[in-house]
């Protein structure tokens, strides 16, 4: 009698499972079987050729505003008006926060008064004086008396200026911290005021690089919140001194802002291009590292690849300077590295057409 074994759905997909593996592994190894017997490995080149290429120094800074200051009140007084909403960009000298001045603007309108009465009786003394009436030290006095009385009120004018918080550079304000009836004393930040329209970034570079830097010299800075957007700037000053610990030096550029897009506490990727040589180059993909070596796989008059030993110098994205090894107009292999062996036989393809799909 025929006996039937029933299998569970979970071990039913897991054997399909392993076989889907196999199907899909098994191809692969069929069309490598051919070139592990002597076929051509299919692999794309580049040409070894003498380019212009830009030296950097790269670097990292923190962008700080071009002037920064908190606001603050010189007098200890309640607040009576406020004439600016958070992020305002105000002009110099604006007026920003108006404190308490009942008691000073009385003192100042006594002044006035007492101050008219005073030159009143100046002019009548004078009169007097011209018809010998009055004495010369009567008249000196009431000219000090006059000259003290408008000393007193300058003193209150200033006084009554330290009541007004206005904007010493144009810029943008923070977040207002103070309300109408709010007693701010000396050192209160009101708000900050920053001048955007420049922003300065301090960075450091190692002392070898420190004769190729010089101010005006153009600096390049990118920034992650603006993905492939470059910021160009330049070099406004130079630390005097070497850090006898680091070995560096503090390197300071000034890049223009008028758009508001960079801000203040920024990180920032610096480039600084110290010159521009000609140099010999090829694609960074043909790079085989070996340990602390570089190779490259040479194609041959004979369509063999032929490793071979490189000294590598600066690189850029996509591209690396050759400094020994190889020599302008030969030709080494840019894919298909990982599959080619030292004297194996290669087939130069053209290399992929990319297409988008939108």
């Amino acid at each position: 009698m025929t006996k039937f074994i029933k299998l569970s759905p979970l071990v039913i997909g897991v054997v399909a499972l392993v076989g889907f593996v196999i199907y899909l592994n098994w191809p692969a190894e069929d069309k490598a079987a051919p070139q592990r017997l002597g076929g051509a490995t299919s692999v794309v080149i580049a040409t070894a050729e003498i380019q212009a290429f830009p030296i950097v120094v790269e670097a990292l800074g923190t962008a700080v505003a071009n002037e920064s200051v908190n606001l603050t009140a010189q007098q200890a007084e309640t607040v009576k008006s406020v004439f600016f909403e958070d992020g305002d960009i105000v002009k110099q000298n604006q007026l920003l926060i108006e404190l308490s001045d009942r008691e000073e603007k009385a003192r100042v309108h006594e002044l006035d008064i007492n101050i008219a009465e005073a030159k009143r009786q100046l002019n009548r003394i004078k009169g007097l004086a011209k018809k010998s009436a009055a004495s010369e030290q009567l008249l000196d006095e009431q000219r000090a008396g006059v000259d003290g009385l408008e000393a007193q009120k300058d003193v209150l004018d200033a006084q009554l200026s330290e009541l007004q918080v206005r904007a010493p550079f144009a810029g943008r304000l923070g977040i207002r911290q103070v309300s109408i009836g709010s007693l701010v004393r000396p050192g209160d930040v009101i708000s900050t005021l920053d001048d955007l329209s420049i922003l300065k970034v301090d960075f450091s570079i190692s002392e070898l690089h420190f004769a190729s830097v010089a101010n005006g010299q153009s600096i390049v800075a990118t920034s992650i919140a603006y993905p492939g957007e470059n910021f160009t700037g330049v070099i406004t000053s130079i630390d005097s001194r070497i850090d006898p610990v680091t070995r560096a030096i503090q390197v300071r550029a000034q890049i223009p802002n008028g758009d508001l897009k960079l801000r203040p506490g920024m990180l920032l990727q610096i480039n600084v291009e110290k010159r521009v040589v000609d140099a010999l180059v090829i694609p960074e993909s043909a790079l085989v590292p070996e340990g602390e070596s570089q190779f490259v796989f040479v194609v041959d008059g004979e369509s063999k690849a032929r490793k071979t030993k490189v000294i590598i110098g600066q690189r850029k994205p996509g591209w690396v300077q050759i400094i020994d090894g190889i020599e302008a107009g030969q030709e080494v292999v840019i894919e298909g590295t990982l599959k080619v062996r030292d004297g194996s036989g290669v087939k130069v393809v053209p290399p992929p057409v990319v297409t988008s799909k939108y």
